[in-house]
């Protein structure tokens, strides 16, 4: 069922987190941060919305690390409802894929819980405060990937954040599939 997470909550700032990461090190969100800014995106290995368009993730991830932005990925979901999103399956994806960042894994839910994250893929890109200036979309893709020639909204936001340490203010939320909270 696709979600779609609320936007931007300006100012709002990003909680601390340490956890592991596919390349077997511990990352904390001072680790990550970029002097010009932060990504924190919740994505995960099964869903069709974070499938369409990684590619496009992952040239947009690269580039914003060029222009001073630190990034990761959060896979959050429970590996035990749905395996593809086990910590072994992020390590094949993460090296299949090449990922330059790093791709935690929140097994205990709680760093997603904080960020109140809502589906995979949800953005969360952050200024140099570590205050919230971006909660959008990549680009106008679905479940399948937009046009090739889609503005690059998420990249666009991110430079402008990085240039001025805030975000348009008008954004189009992410849409994806909810996160797969464990049931107690």
């Amino acid at each position: 069922m696709a979600v779609t997470p609320p936007v931007c909550e300006f100012g709002w700032k990003a909680p601390p987190f340490a956890l592991p990461g596919t390349d077997d090190q511990m990352w904390t969100l001072d680790a990550i941060r970029g002097p010009n800014g932060t990504l924190i995106m919740f994505i995960c290995n099964h869903c069709p919305y974070v499938l369409s368009v990684l590619d496009r993730i992952l040239r947009d991830a690269n580039a914003l690390m060029d222009a001073g932005i630190g990034v990761a990925a959060i896979c959050a979901n429970d590996a035990d409802r749905y395996p593809d999103d086990s910590f072994a399956n992020m390590k094949i994806l993460a090296q299949d894929k090449g990922f330059n960042f790093p791709y935690l894994h929140d097994e205990s839910q709680t760093v997603a819980q904080a960020y109140d994250a809502a589906c995979t893929p949800d953005f969360f890109g952050f200024n140099a405060q570590d205050q919230l200036q971006y909660r959008g979309r990549l680009d106008a893709s679905g479940r399948a990937p937009g046009p090739a020639n889609a503005k690059r909204e998420l990249f666009e936001a991110m430079v402008l954040v990085a240039t001025t340490g805030q975000g348009p203010r008008n954004q189009i939320a992410s849409m994806g599939c909810s996160i797969k909270w464990k049931t107690v």
